[in-house]
């Protein structure tokens, strides 16, 4: 009895020895094991360490990085280039002196008539933009003193049986007849003979106006501004007409090439005959455009077409300019082609006369093709080894004439009158599209805030609106075409600025696709760190708080 109860003892003990370890290794529901309380100075000393990366991003990271990436745009008068888009800078006006010469006259009657001529060209004007503006003429031993002399028309009042008009075909001078009993007296209103002269003038500068007006409707100018509407007819043609013709440039390049359908012929006095029945005309256009020539002979070339008679529907196959081998443009100016065919061929106009007449079409030489040049045929003995200057004639003055419908002159008055006409007809055309320039580039600018506005761009944009002023100033002389050729350039390179261009389409997913893979890394962790160190924070002021709490409980 008693060892049992010995024995029975310890491992009663043990028992419990063990129930007591195991009961000391589970852990007790809804406890935790907290860590030991970390230091004030580690609180700090981390706290210290998040801070100064985040100064560091945010006074460091940043600028630098805003610096090395913001795109420079150049400051533009945004609203002022709107303005001459719109036409609200400026009113096209060509205010064209006519001097009158009226040596037959006493200078009380000159002055009468002049005034009651203005009056009348007063109420037949539609269009204030094209004003004519009489003035007398000075006596010739005056005109050589006057330096300023430049009349866009010159008037001569000779008396005579009746009352005729004649243009001077080598000067800017209309001739004009008038019986003696036509002069106006001191007393009168009106006069026939003031109706007659701007009746004469009006239909002088009639095409110059309805060209002016074209331009102008075209484009973006006010309704206030804006010209009585032309006839359908007049606007299509007109129409036509732009579209023919060569868009402005300050140069052209000729080239004149001899093409044959057999090795015969093989040279040609293409030099004399330029210099011959063309030079003239380029002289004159010189103030306007400079031209520069080459000339070449193609020894064989075979035209699509073999008929001997091409209709309108064999031009377009009759020349193919990716197979003949013309001269290529010599430093960036545009080319204008004119080509002497050798051959049998003759081009047959629409036929005019009704079906089933006996009245054959007339047959031409040569045919125009627009904004491109001219092809002239020529048809010559097979033996003719050399073309002469007497059989370039008709081919050079056609290529004269059609220089100047591709260049966009006018098609009525004399050569001078159409020249001076063509400088006032650039002149607005130029100062349409520079205008038209500065508002493509301000929308551009407010449409793509991101793009790149260097300071070339800005001090393109200035001096394009200094010359368009003076430009808008000095519209219908020499001066006024300087400045809109100079703004119309200044224009196009201000808009066409390579490092505009490379950023035009760089939109703002690929900036986000290249910094996410850069920054992403680094920013999870001081986000995260930073959100961790504010929640502490939190946590030790509120048991700052509980502690103070249960203090004043207590």
């Amino acid at each position: 009895m008693t060892s049992s109860t010995i024995i029975s003892e310890p491992l009663t003990a043990n028992r419990d020895l063990n129930s007591n370890s195991n009961a000391s290794l589970t852990p007790v529901p809804g406890s935790r094991k907290e860590p030991p309380p970390e230091k004030a100075s580690d609180i700090r000393r981390r706290s210290f360490i998040i801070l100064s990366f985040w100064l560091i991003v945010l006074f460091l990271g940043l600028p630098i990085w805003w610096k090395t990436t913001t795109i420079y745009r150049a400051n533009l008068p945004l609203q002022e280039m709107l303005d001459w888009a719109d036409g609200k800078a400026c009113r096209p006006v060509f205010p064209l002196r006519i001097a009158i010469e009226a040596n037959s006259l006493h200078e009380q009657e000159a002055h009468n008539l002049l005034r009651l001529t203005q009056h009348a060209l007063d109420d037949l004007n539609d269009f204030s933009g094209h004003h004519l503006r009489l003035q007398l003429s000075p006596p010739s031993t005056e005109k050589k003193q006057d330096s300023s002399h430049d009349a866009a028309l010159t008037i001569r009042l000779v008396p005579g049986e009746s009352s005729t008009s004649t243009l001077d075909p080598y000067a800017p001078v209309l001739n004009i007849t008038y019986p003696p009993n036509s002069i106006p007296s001191p007393t009168s209103s009106s006069s026939s003979l003031a109706t007659y002269v701007a009746s004469q003038l009006r239909s002088t500068f009639a095409e110059e106006q309805a060209i002016i007006s074209y331009l102008l409707s075209a484009n973006f100018i006010p309704s206030e501004h804006r010209p009585q509407g032309l006839a359908p007819e007049a606007a299509d043609s007109l129409a036509k007409r732009t579209t023919r013709s060569l868009k402005y440039a300050p140069t052209y390049h000729l080239t004149f090439s001899l093409f044959t359908s057999g090795p015969l012929p093989s040279s040609w006095d293409i030099e004399a005959a330029i210099d011959e029945y063309m030079k003239p005309v380029l002289d004159l256009l010189s103030p306007i455009h400079n031209f520069t020539i080459d000339t070449q002979v193609q020894l064989y070339a075979t035209p699509g077409v073999q008929n001997q008679v091409l209709s309108k529907e064999d031009l377009s196959s009759f020349i193919n300019a990716a197979e003949w081998p013309l001269s290529p443009s010599i430093g960036g100016a545009p080319t204008i082609n004119f080509v002497v065919f050798v051959g049998d061929q003759t081009i047959m106009a629409p036929p005019q006369a009704p079906e089933g007449s006996d009245v054959e079409a007339p047959t031409f030489q040569s045919f125009l093709i627009p904004q491109w040049g001219t092809v002239y045929l020529v048809s010559l003995p097979h033996d003719v080894p050399h073309v002469s200057v007497e059989t370039l004639k008709q081919p050079l003055l056609t290529f004269t004439s059609h220089l100047l419908s591709l260049t966009g002159a006018p098609q009525s008055g004399s050569l001078p009158l159409r020249l001076s006409t063509l400088a006032r007809i650039r002149s607005a055309d130029l100062l349409l599209r520079a205008s038209s320039t500065l508002g493509s580039l301000a929308r551009l600018a407010l449409a793509l805030p991101s793009i790149a506005i260097p300071s070339s761009v800005a001090d393109g944009v200035s001096k394009t609106m200094s010359h368009l002023r003076l430009a808008c100033e000095t519209l219908g002389g020499s001066e006024g075409l300087a400045h809109a050729r100079i703004a119309e350039a200044e224009a196009e390179r201000a808009f066409f600025e390579k490092s505009m261009v490379g950023q035009l389409y760089f939109p703002d997913e690929h900036k986000i696709a290249v910094y996410l893979p850069l920054l992403g890394p680094v920013a999870v962790p001081l986000v995260i760190g930073l959100l961790n160190e504010i929640k502490a924070w939190r946590k030790r002021r509120r048991e700052r708080a509980e502690k103070g709490a249960q203090k004043k409980a207590e």
